[in-house]
């Protein structure tokens, strides 16, 4: 069967000329995307409860976009003013570039890794003598408590969202050639949303480790894989199932 019909469990990119639409006009593909998972803040009150008193951290860690929006509102929640003197360690640029819709970006003390956590270790470890707040998600990659315990600084985690199962329960009659999946959260809300679910002839593509074991240790046969070093990106991997599966 030829690939026509694309489904990405994830939003939408928000941005012009997105990868997918190139993919959707080169290939005459139809891409459609529906997040299986989505992240809700959890309560101010819920943070008190783990015992996190915001006035006791002079630095945030800060390892994705989510973790910047649910700071800022857990801290206009609780009526803290964020000290000027706050300073900010960002995973990435793209993190460190959205902070700048909560502050001046050019008067606070913002430190910024190249792409991955183990970047931005080097930066937390000049500065052993803060309070680290790591405000994230009730799953945290393992690496992230390794490594900031591996240089012994003084840190706190704060669960401040959860990623909760997407109801995806108008895609029941609905089938697509290929399903992408970025993490195992969106395997597994797949899976509780129908359980009995059959691979069949749909094509399975996986983008990390982690997400590719997740399938697999739900019966799943993976037909595309990402990264590799002939496909570095999602988009560069379908584009070269696609093609071959024209051929």
């Amino acid at each position: 069967m030829k690939v026509k019909t694309v489904l990405i469990s994830q939003p939408e990119p928000k941005v012009e000329n997105s990868p997918y639409a190139e993919l959707e006009d080169k290939l005459k593909v139809k891409v459609d995307f529906i997040p299986f998972i989505h992240v809700e803040g959890v309560e101010s009150k819920e943070v008190r409860q783990q015992k996190i008193d915001l006035n006791d951290f002079t630095a945030i860690i800060l390892t994705s976009r989510n973790a910047v929006d649910n700071y800022f509102r857990i801290a206009e929640e609780m009526r803290f003013k964020i000290p000027d003197s706050m300073k900010y360690f960002c995973q990435s640029e793209a993190v460190a570039y959205y902070l700048q819709k909560y502050v001046v970006y050019r008067k606070r003390k913002i430190y910024v890794g190249k792409r991955n956590f183990q970047d931005l270790v080097a930066s937390i470890k000049k500065h052993k003598d803060e309070k680290f707040l790591l405000p994230s998600s009730d799953s945290l990659k393992p690496v992230v408590p390794q490594q900031l315990d591996k240089i012994g600084v003084d840190w706190t985690r704060g669960i401040f969202y959860k990623t909760v199962v997407s109801d995806l329960s108008h895609l029941k009659e609905v089938f697509y050639d290929v399903v992408v999946f970025f993490s195992p959260s969106g395997i597994k809300s797949l899976f509780e949303n129908f359980p009995d679910f059959e691979q069949k002839d749909t094509r399975i593509a996986a983008f990390g480790k982690t997400t590719l074991k997740m399938a697999e240790k739900h019966g799943l046969k993976v037909q595309i894989k990402a990264p590799t070093p002939e496909a570095p990106s999602m988009t560069m991997a379908l584009e070269n199932y696609i093609k071959d599966d024209k051929k």
